[in-house]
């Protein structure tokens, strides 16, 4: 369970607080009364969170999309995989540890799977550079792509990015070309591609391994062409309308499935997958396998056409 609290949390705070005083109290002496107290409180509890979680509004879906202690890419391999072999480097610069990415088994199929990765130590996040890529990270990602073409594997995608890394060592190396590559080639793969977006999907960063023939994302993620910042600091000329931005902009998966954005909206335990983090990758693994089985004894120029509709199709109704 979280033991990280967000702001529109704090009733839910305040009782497990409470409970957990009151599990201390009996466990010092006897309390059939105690126990009683607590089983109303955890009833209460339940409740007061499912009331907040019933009806989010899109800055609130926000920050659970950011929440710190919400399953990672690496949690999702682990959770999902196995034999996962991590592959390194692009060939042409070096590594980039924000995407990672190798062979694996899912559910005893071969696929190349990859995504973001933040980090959650201070160290692994410099390490991972907060899940903001450099173009190496990108170009790492076309060259596992030429892979799963060349040897005929699925991929699977699960981008969790506050966008592609900003700074000026990106633009040196080309970033705006590593990431266009990384969309052209994840729009004509000849293999199944399936994309889950896990937490924040940030701006062409996310996009770069996005482009698939079936996107899903988890209920409480985000999905969007810019951060409500970004978007707050360029319409508004004020950061701190993040809010407003985040209202306006349709970033959250109910929003994106009507818009033709996404395909599928995969249910998260009640509070956010960082309550329960088994629960929400089993979650994910159904509705991935889901998806690739239906891909499955598609053509090349099958798949290239099907992606190539759905595309077209975005935004076409509930505008």
């Amino acid at each position: 369970m979280s033991t990280t609290y967000l702001d529109f949390e704090k009733p839910v705070a305040e009782l497990e607080a409470k409970i957990a005083d009151l599990e201390a109290t009996a466990e010092k002496g006897d309390g059939p009364s105690i126990k009683e107290e607590v089983r109303k409180l955890k009833q209460k509890s339940a409740k007061q969170l499912q009331d907040l979680y019933k009806d989010l509004s899109a800055w609130r879906k926000t920050q659970v999309a950011r929440h710190p202690e919400r399953p990672h890419f690496t949690d999702y391999v682990e959770g999902l995989c196995e034999e996962y072999q991590p592959l390194a480097g692009d060939r042409v610069y070096g590594d980039d540890e924000a995407v990672l990415g190798g062979l694996a088994k899912f559910e005893g199929r071969s696929v190349v799977i990859m995504g973001h990765e933040k980090g959650r130590t201070t160290e692994s996040r410099l390490r991972h550079n907060f899940g903001m890529a450099h173009p190496e990270g990108y170009r790492k990602a076309v060259r596992l792509m030429d892979l799963a073409e060349r040897f005929g594997l699925p991929v699977i995608t699960m981008p969790d990015t506050s966008g592609a890394y900003p700074g000026k060592a990106g633009e040196e190396r080309g970033q705006a070309e590593a990431i266009a590559r990384g969309t052209e080639k994840a729009l004509t793969l000849k293999v199944p591609m399936v994309t889950l977006i896990i937490g924040e999907g940030m701006s062409g960063g996310a996009i770069a391994i996005a482009a698939a023939n079936k996107v899903l994302m988890m209920e409480h993620a985000i999905y969007s062409v810019i951060s409500p910042e970004g978007c707050a600091s360029i319409l508004y000329r004020d950061a701190a309308k993040a809010r407003d931005a985040a209202e306006a902009m349709k970033i959250t998966a109910r929003d994106l499935k009507s818009l033709k954005v996404i395909d599928a909206i995969v249910k998260e335990p009640m509070g956010g997958a960082h309550r329960d983090p088994a629960k929400a990758i089993a979650s994910a693994g159904k509705a991935i396998s889901k998806a690739l089985g239906e891909l499955d004894g598609m053509s090349p120029a099958e798949l290239k056409r099907q992606r190539r509709e759905r595309f077209y199709a975005i935004g076409r109704e509930g505008l």
